[in-house]
C-alpha cells in the first residue's frame, strides 16, 4: 500500500495554481486583519468603524494581481530560497504602491478617508512578507523530509583531522549533503589546547596519539584530513596511521579548488598512491612556457601515450598555431583527439597516424609541416619485453629518435626536446641501452650542427611515472581488485617516482630553459621501495594485508636493477632557475663514431640478430652491464 507521507507528498507537488493563489489570498486578508487590529490596539469597537473589510479586499484584490504579474504563483515552493524571498519582497513593495494608488484614487472621489491609511499598510506588508515566506519554507521543510523520509539515507560515522577553519567547513560542507548523512563522531587537532572544545557542536577528542581510543570509543567508518597547511611528511604520517587503522581516508582539495569559494561534499576525495609519497609536489613556473609556445607548431611524437598525451593536454593550453600528435596507436590516438573535442580543444590540433621507424615518412611530414617545437615521447619502455625483443626496442627507441631529430635539423625546429629516462643511466637492460645510444646521439647531434643551423636539441631524464600505461600502479591495483596476490620482485627494491603531470612539466620546462645539448634531471626526492607501495595499495583498497591480500617476491626480472640512478658514475650537475632541476654535465661523444656505430647496430637490427645487435650496443655503451639476462655472457666473455 501507498504510504500515508507518500499520499502528502504527491498531493503537495500538484497543486493546482488556483489553490496556490487561495492559500496567498488567505494570507494577505488575514495580514491586512491583523494590521488593522493592532492599528486599533485591539479595540474591537474602532476596529469595527475603521472600514476593516473594504481595505482588506482592496489589499488582497492589489495581491493577487502584482503577484500575478512577478508570477510569484509559479515558484517552485520545494525549490525556493532566498531569491524568492526577495521576489515576495519586490512583490508586496508593488502591492502596497498599487493599493496607495487606488486608495488616493477612492479618496478623491469620496473625501470620506482612505480605506486602507499608511500605517496599516505598511503593518499589513510586514506581516504578509513574514507570514507567507515562512509559510513557504515550511512546507519546504516538510516536502524536504516526507522525501527523504521515503528512502533511509546511508549513514557513515566521520572523524575530521583537522579542527581550524577548514575542519567547520568540512564539516559545513557534509551537513549539507543530501544523499548521504554524516555523523561527525569528533574532531582530532595537533593544538593540544584545543582538546575538549566543542566545534559546531561536535568535540575535539585530541590528537593523532588518541586515535585508538577514538575508534574504541566513537566508532568511525572514516577519517577526513581537513588541514590546508600541513606538510607532505605530517599529512602522510597521519593519513598511514588512519589506513593500518582500517579507516577510510578522505582528504579536501586546495582552496582554489572549492566551488565559489565554498568547499562542497562531493569535492571531498578519496587519498591516492601519490598522497602517501611524502614529497612535495614540484610545481614550475610554466608562464614562459605559454608565452614560448603560444602560437607556435608544436608537434608531439608518441602523443597517445601516457607521458604524450599529457604533454598534449598541457601545451594545448597555451594555444598553439598548429598542434600535431604523432602516434601508430590508432584506437588511443583516437581516443585523445574525442577528449580535445568533448573540452572544445581541438580547433588547431591535427591527428597522424605513422612510424617513426619509417625515415621516409618522417622526412616528409617534416617537410610538408615544419614543425618549430618538437616534443619526443615515442618510445617502447617495458624492460622485460624489450630484453626479449631487441631489435625492436632499438629500431624505435634509436633509429626512430635518429629519424626524428635528423628530420628536426633539416627543416629547421626551433627546439627538439627528447624524453629519456633513469633506466639510461649505467643501463642493465636493453631498453634502458637503447635511451641511453639516443641521449648521445642527441648530443652529438646538437655539437655537430654547423653555425647556420639553430636547432636546440635537449634531453630530459626521470625516473618512474605513476599511472603510467604498464607501470607498477596499474598492476598492484589490477592484482589488488583480483583478489591478489600482490607480486613484488624484491623487498628491497627502490625507484623514484613522480606523477604524469610533474614529468611532463619538466619535459615542457625544459623546453623553453634549454639552450642545446642539455640533460635536465629532477631531485625527485628519497626514492621508494616498492615492497612498502604495495603495502600502502594495499591499505588504501580497505583490505587486510595478510588476510584479504597476501604480497610474494617473485624474484628480479630480465634486465632489471635494485636501484635506478639519476647519473652516471662520471656525471655531475649544475644548477638551474629552479631549485628542482638540475643539468647533468655528459660530454657529447664524436657524431660520425656514434652515427656508424648506429648504422652497424641497425643492420643486426634488421637481421633480427640479437645477440649480435646487443653486443654492439655495449661497444657503443661501455657501462651497459646486463642483468638478470641472457645477454651476461657477452659481459662474460668481455672480461
Amino acid at each position: 500500500m501507498v504510504s500515508t507521507a507518500t499520499r502528502i507528498l504527491k498531493t503537495l507537488r500538484i497543486l493546482p495554481r488556483w489553490a496556490i493563489v487561495a492559500i496567498d489570498s488567505l494570507f494577505l486578508f488575514g495580514s491586512a486583519l491583523m494590521a488593522y487590529l493592532i492599528w486599533k490596539d485591539f479595540l474591537w469597537s474602532q476596529f469595527a468603524e475603521s472600514g476593516y473589510m473594504l481595505g482588506s479586499l482592496l489589499y488582497v484584490m492589489a495581491g493577487v494581481v502584482t503577484m500575478h504579474l512577478t508570477k510569484m504563483h509559479h515558484v517552485i515552493v520545494r525549490s525556493s530560497g532566498m531569491r524568492d524571498g526577495w521576489r515576495l519582497l519586490s512583490t508586496l513593495m508593488l502591492q502596497a504602491l498599487l493599493v496607495r494608488a487606488v486608495d488616493w484614487v477612492w479618496y478623491q472621489m469620496e473625501g470620506g478617508g482612505y480605506l486602507m491609511p499608511l500605517n496599516v499598510l505598511i503593518i499589513a506588508s510586514m506581516i504578509s512578507f513574514l507570514s507567507i515566506f515562512s509559510f513557504k519554507m515550511a512546507v519546504k521543510d516538510v516536502l524536504f523530509r516526507l522525501k527523504n523520509g521515503q528512502r533511509k539515507k546511508p549513514e557513515r560515522r566521520v572523524l575530521i583531522f583537522g579542527a581550524g577553519d577548514a575542519g567547520v567547513m568540512t564539516y559545513d560542507a557534509l551537513k549539507k549533503d543530501n544523499e548521504i548523512k554524516y555523523l561527525v563522531v569528533g574532531f582530532l587537532d595537533d593544538d593540544p589546547h584545543k582538546k575538549g572544545q566543542l566545534v559546531r557542536g561536535a568535540r575535539v577528542l585530541g590528537g593523532l596519539q588518541d586515535l585508538d581510543r577514538v575508534i574504541a570509543d566513537q566508532d568511525p567508518d572514516e577519517m577526513i584530513l581537513a588541514m590546508l597547511e600541513v606538510t607532505p611528511e605530517r599529512k602522510k604520517e597521519v593519513m598511514e596511521l588512519a589506513l593500518e587503522k582500517r579507516l577510510r581516508v578522505y582528504t579536501i582539495p586546495p582552496v582554489n579548488q572549492w566551488v565559489s569559494g565554498q568547499l562542497e561534499s562531493a569535492s571531498i576525495r578519496k587519498i591516492n598512491i601519490e598522497d602517501l609519497l611524502g614529497r612535495r609536489s614540484i610545481k614550475l613556473r610554466n608562464e614562459k612556457v605559454t608565452e614560448e609556445l603560444g602560437d607556435k607548431s608544436v608537434l608531439v611524437t608518441g602523443a597517445a601515450g601516457s607521458i604524450g598525451s599529457e604533454l598534449v593536454r598541457q601545451i594545448v593550453r597555451t594555444a598553439p598555431r598548429h598542434l600535431m600528435l604523432l602516434d601508430q596507436s590508432e584506437s588511443a590516438l583516437y581516443d585523445l583527439q574525442q577528449e580535445l573535442k568533448r573540452k572544445g580543444q581541438d580547433g588547431q590540433v591535427s591527428v597522424v597516424i605513422g612510424d617513426v621507424r619509417n625515415r621516409t615518412q618522417m622526412m616528409r611530414f617534416f617537410e610538408r609541416n615544419r614543425p618549430e617545437y618538437v616534443f619526443h615521447a615515442a618510445a617502447y619502455k617495458h624492460v622485460p619485453l624489450m630484453e626479449a625483443f631487441p631489435s625492436e626496442a632499438f629500431m624505435v627507441n634509436v633509429s626512430g629518435t635518429r629519424h626524428i631529430a635528423d628530420a628536426a635539423r633539416r627543416y629547421g625546429t626551433r627546439k627538439f626536446v627528447m624524453v629519456s629516462t633513469d633506466k639510461a643511466v649505467n643501463p642493465t637492460n636493453v631498453m634502458g641501452a637503447t635511451k641511453r645510444i639516443a641521449e648521445m646521439y642527441i648530443q652529438s647531434l646538437h655539437a655537430n650542427q654547423s653555425s647556420q643551423i639553430q636547432t636546440k636539441f635537449i634531453t630530459t631524464r626521470f625516473g618512474n611515472v605513476l599511472g603510467s600505461n604498464g607501470s607498477v600502479i596499474p598492476l598492484f591495483t589490477r592484482q589488488i581488485e583480483e583478489g591478489g596476490p600482490v607480486t613484488v620482485t624484491h623487498r628491497d627494491m627502490t625507484r623514484y617516482f613522480m606523477t604524469i603531470p610533474e614529468a611532463c612539466e619538466l619535459v615542457l620546462e625544459a623546453g623553453v630553459m634549454g639552450q642545446g645539448g642539455e640533460v635536465y634531471v629532477f631531485d625527485m626526492g628519497k626514492p621508494v621501495k616498492i615492497m612498502d607501495l604495495a603495502k600502502k595499495m594495499v591499505h588504501l583498497s580497505g583490505k587486510r594485508l595478510d588476510v584479504d591480500i597476501q604480497i610474494v617476491e617473485v624474484g628480479l626480472r630480465e634486465g632489471e636493477k635494485m636501484y635506478e640512478e639519476l647519473l652516471h658514475d662520471e656525471e655531475s650537475t649544475k644548477e638551474t632557475h629552479h631549485e628542482k632541476i638540475f643539468i647533468a654535465h655528459v660530454l657529447p661523444g664524436n657524431y660520425q663514431e656514434i652515427a656508424t656505430r648506429i648504422d652497424l647496430c641497425r643492420v643486426y637490427a634488421e637481421e633480427t640478430d640479437d645477440m649480435g645487435l646487443v653486443k654492439e650496443m655495449k661497444r657503443l655503451v661501455p657501462e651497459f652491464i646486463s642483468n638478470h639476462s641472457k645477454f651476461m655472457e657477452l659481459d662474460l666473455r668481455k672480461n
